[in-house]
């Protein structure tokens, strides 16, 4: 499976289901199951954009991500 596994498709798709949760409408709920929905759809959203942003290899058969949490700012690769 790792020789055709493509680290940068997956990755790709990671940031459309970020951006989908993003523009996703809120379903016709309210009071606490509307909270657990936002909730839940901040979670994903979070989740997705985390592995979208994502530097991907495979290296020996794993896969690694390599995530840069910190602010742009901090950086340096301005």
């Amino acid at each position: 499976m790792a020789e055709q596994f493509d680290v940068d498709a997956m990755i790709q798709r990671f940031r459309e289901r970020a951006h989908a949760v993003k523009s996703r409408p809120l379903p016709p709920v309210a009071g606490d199951e509307r909270t657990k929905f936002v909730r839940q759809a901040q979670t994903d959203y979070q989740d997705f954009a985390i592995i979208g942003d994502a530097a991907g290899t495979l290296e020996d058969g794993v896969l690694v991500l390599r995530v840069d949490l910190r602010p742009p700012e901090a950086r340096g690769d301005a």
